[in-house]
């Protein structure tokens, strides 16, 4: 079977998603694990079809993973940092990639020149929206290219473009008849007199996934196209159910650590966890990444201090006076 063995950081990763009812905070930090996005890479991305799972790993670019590459014009080329207010324009709403990273591009590389695919990874609790997903989706994939070059001149060359991916996860609010399927939005040549065909990596640059799921049940059957895909996205985007790690086991081998997830599944909450004594500082520290996302998110939309540090205290079991001080320490940061 081709599945991968699971580290204790993508351990981490699921205890603390359980609930998946904040989607938007949780299931960023799910996709910071390398082996859930192998899973989803090899069902999305045509050229990982036929790559292992442990190969695509081998893919991503680990140092390239990143949730503050922001959109918004004039701005895709920074990171945001502590403190950064030289990239703020006036009347501009900022707009961040949810989670932005690299991976090597297997067909196009040969020997020691390497050539990536830039892709980043759209988590949408909702996909009822005032306006298309698909022409957000596209105007991502735009700055997502225009990024790879900076200032353009007359000397630009324009030969070293490489293909961008956007890959849209929707959960809630599906039309029935569109629930559970995959759609692909790519750039194709339609007509051509030439005798000669132009080779289709100097236009097959920008590609839009947009995988829609449904209500939390689905009946698709092994075999089925996209099934893989659906079923284990199906089984992590959404609140736990009581065979969660049997399912996702059939993907990501945790046969090494299933006891210790047996030991987090019986506390009454990961969060409280932390503080007691004897716990492991690789869970406190995927406690403090998660908080961090809370709290990062929550000051991008406007939520008042006083509703966030209530989600602090709910999501992650703070007192009052501990989700204070975390927010204080991850607030100016924004």
């Amino acid at each position: 079977m081709d599945n991968i063995r699971g580290s204790m950081e993508a351990l981490n990763s699921f205890q603390l998603t359980e609930d998946m009812q904040g989607l938007d905070n949780q299931s960023k930090l799910l996709l910071h694990s390398k082996e859930v996005l192998a899973v989803i890479l090899q069902g999305a991305v045509n050229e990982y079809k036929g790559y292992s799972k442990q190969e695509i790993m081998g893919f991503i670019e680990a140092d390239s993973l990143s949730e503050d590459t922001e959109v918004s014009p004039g701005r895709t080329n920074t990171v945001i940092t502590g403190g950064s207010t030289e990239f703020m324009q006036l009347n501009e709403k900022t707009s961040i990639f949810d989670i932005a990273f690299k991976a090597l591009n297997p067909l196009l590389t040969k020997g020691v020149i390497a050539v990536n695919l830039h892709i980043d990874m759209e988590p949408q609790k909702n996909y009822a929206l005032p306006y298309p997903v698909e022409k957000r989706g596209m105007y991502y994939l735009a700055r997502r290219l225009s990024s790879q070059l900076s200032i353009v001149t007359e000397q630009t060359d324009y030969g070293q473009l490489e293909k961008c991916y956007s890959i849209w996860i929707c959960r809630d609010n599906i039309p029935k008849d569109e629930q559970y399927s995959v759609s692909v939005y790519e750039t194709v040549n339609t007509q051509n007199t030439s005798r000669k065909e132009t080779p289709k990596e100097n236009y097959d640059l920008m590609t839009l996934v947009v995988i829609k799921l449904g209500n939390m049940v689905y009946n698709g059957e092994k075999g089925e196209e996209n099934y893989d895909l659906l079923h284990f996205l199906n089984t992590v985007m959404y609140p736990h159910k009581s065979d969660f790690i049997e399912t996702v086991s059939e993907y990501i081998d945790f046969s090494e650590t299933e006891e210790l997830w047996k030991e987090a599944s019986e506390v009454t909450g990961l969060g409280q966890c932390v503080y007691n004594d004897g716990v492991e500082v690789g869970i406190e520290k995927g406690i403090e990444k998660g908080i961090r996302v809370l709290v990062l998110d929550s000051i991008a939309e406007q939520v008042s201090k006083e509703r966030s540090i209530d989600k602090l205290q709910k999501y992650f079991k703070l007192t009052k006076e501990k989700a204070e001080q975390y927010y204080d320490m991850f607030a100016s940061e924004a």
